[in-house]
């Protein structure tokens, strides 16, 4: 799939412990989400999760981005 647009979501968190445990939470679902519009990647620095999200196409990227981010906000509060 060429990516002709793409995101990268930052999330920030009080501490590199819970920003591990999202991570971990949400990089599963990477290999179970991708489409064949989309892609994307999950990565931690320290408290800092990253998502970068990769589309054909400009509705492809919203419908992505608003997947991850809510992906994140749910593995924030169960941990």
């Amino acid at each position: 799939m060429p990516a002709a647009h793409d995101a990268e979501l930052s999330f920030a968190f009080d501490s590199e412990r819970r920003a591990r445990i999202v991570t971990e939470s949400v990089r599963q679902e990477v290999d179970e989400i991708d489409g064949d519009r989309t892609r994307a990647s999950v990565d931690r620095t320290a408290r800092t999760v990253t998502v970068a999200v990769a589309a054909s196409d400009l509705v492809a990227l919203r419908a992505g981005c608003n997947t991850w981010s809510t992906l994140v906000s749910v593995a924030e509060r169960v941990a």
